[in-house]
């Protein structure tokens, strides 16, 4: 082995210590590769990744205390050459969008082979963009189609949650009107055949989690 090999030194933020458990352990494994701390929520990615400065950041999206989204904007914000890898069990064209968006490199399942994720940290932390070939293929999928408003996305939260358009328009501080005006669009957007279709059609995306 080259002992001048550079060592990636890695960061966990997921708030399953189960989870958190085996990636060290594969991460540590490897000679090129360690693990340098761990976070089980947001806020603690941002104050670890502060504290540790590490090379590759992993970081699951669905965390208390500020989502990995915002973990990774937080970050990003601080550090803009971070090199941030999302790795969660959701894809979804909406979901991987927004973490790209926000300054992710990198885009991981959990159901990813063990080789392949270590790959792709390897990949990451040179600067190379990868996508779980689910993420990327959603995002194919629906390439060129209009994403939802936050408008557009308050309203269908409430039908989520069994609200008829009177009580939505309430909420909203809205007319019914436009409630009624918003839904066609949502319907239109996602190609739903009704408000249920929506929802079902918008959690898949990962539109709303």
């Amino acid at each position: 082995m080259d002992t001048s090999q550079k060592t990636i030194r890695v960061l966990l933020a997921d708030d399953h210590p189960i989870m958190r458990d085996g990636l060290r352990s594969s991460i540590d494994f490897e000679p090129d590769m360690s693990v340098v701390g761990e976070a089980s929520d947001g806020q603690e990615a941002l104050d670890r990744y502060r504290e540790l400065l590490p090379d590759v950041a992993l970081i699951d999206l669905q965390m208390p205390n500020a989502d990995g989204l915002q973990a990774i904007q937080a970050i990003r914000a601080l550090y803009p050459d971070a090199c941030l890898v999302v790795l969660t069990t959701y894809p979804g064209d909406a979901r991987v969008r927004r973490a790209l968006e926000s300054g992710a490199i990198a885009y991981l399942l959990k159901t990813a082979d063990r080789q392949d994720m270590l790959a792709a940290i390897r990949a990451a932390a040179a600067g190379r963009r990868v996508l779980a070939k689910e993420a990327a293929d959603d995002l194919h999928a629906h390439e060129g189609y209009e994403l939802l408003t936050p408008r557009e996305l308050s309203v269908l939260r409430l039908v989520a949650e069994g609200n008829g358009n009177r009580d939505i328009a309430q909420k909203l501080c809205i007319s019914e009107d436009t409630v009624k005006a918003r839904m066609k669009t949502i319907l239109d957007k996602l190609d739903a055949e009704d408000r249920t279709h929506a929802v079902t059609i918008a959690l898949r995306r990962g539109f709303m989690d």
